[in-house]
């Protein structure tokens, strides 16, 4: 028998890279990121429990409830998740 099933609220951590706030996001994530850069391009990489995910600036990085973290592109974060109090 098919069941309707809503996924359980959860209030996560997250906090946007824009690529000038690289020191809260070492605050944030620890030793889960890199940050590399060049004269032209940086890069935020993320170790996921998938493995290695790139981050663009611009993206949400996200505290999962496990600690994890993991990168959110704006759209997908503006229709997943809402400011809690």
């Amino acid at each position: 028998m098919v069941r309707n099933y809503r996924k359980k609220p959860v209030i996560i951590e997250a906090i946007q890279w824009t690529g000038f706030n690289d020191q809260e996001i070492f605050e944030f994530c620890g030793d889960n990121i890199e940050i590399t850069s060049t004269k032209d391009t940086k890069e935020l990489v993320i170790h996921t429990l998938e493995g290695d995910m790139k981050a663009s600036q611009i993206d949400f990085i996200i505290k999962g409830v496990s600690g994890e973290f993991y990168p959110c592109k704006p759209d997908i974060f503006e229709e997943t998740y809402e400011k809690a109090e």
